[in-house]
């Protein structure tokens, strides 16, 4: 488990939570960055600062202090066998 920013651009996490709750936290939920939600990091800034998202089909950009506040396992998720 880590934090969002400290991903590489091409990783790809599953959201778990969010390091606290506020205005800035419904924020990113309401643009779909939700616990169970699998995104990628697709590209960072020069600076690193802001760090551009695929959440599902959309494309979002979002500050580094944002992204540090997003928890997210970069483990591939497992398919069930049947």
């Amino acid at each position: 488990m880590c934090q969002l920013d400290k991903l590489n651009p091409g990783q790809s996490a599953t959201i778990i939570g969010f390091e606290r709750d506020g205005k800035v936290t419904r924020r990113l939920m309401e643009l779909g960055l939700v616990p169970g939600r699998r995104i990628t990091l697709v590209r960072q800034a020069p600076l690193r600062d802001p760090v551009q998202l695929k959440v599902g089909s959309s494309r979002l950009f979002i500050r580094k202090a944002e992204a540090s506040l997003v928890q997210v396992d970069t483990e591939e998720p497992t398919v069930a066998l049947k």
